[in-house]
């Protein structure tokens, strides 16, 4: 099964809550629309390979920038996003 990156990218939504997780699991204080920007370009420049789909979740592992960000497939909402343990 392939990951259609263009349709994450066409896609992706966030809740309230999901804004506030990013700021405190990456230790950062964007404002929305930065953490919006900043997601979208990870993705962008994240290359394919580098996607998974476990159960009903995307997984996009970019290690340039030590970040996992985990979105549900059926909706494109962003879950989380965890810095990758070394």
């Amino acid at each position: 099964m392939s990951i259609n990156k263009k349709a994450i990218l066409n896609n992706i939504c966030y809740t309230e809550l999901v804004y506030g997780r990013i700021n405190k699991k990456l230790n950062i204080n964007f404002s929305k629309k930065q953490i919006e920007e900043f997601i979208f370009k990870i993705i962008k420049e994240t290359e394919e390979k580098y996607f998974s789909k476990i159960g009903k979740n995307f997984y996009v592992t970019n290690t340039k920038n030590n970040i996992k960000i985990t979105i549900n497939s059926n909706n494109f909402r962003v879950i989380t996003v965890d810095r990758i343990k070394r």
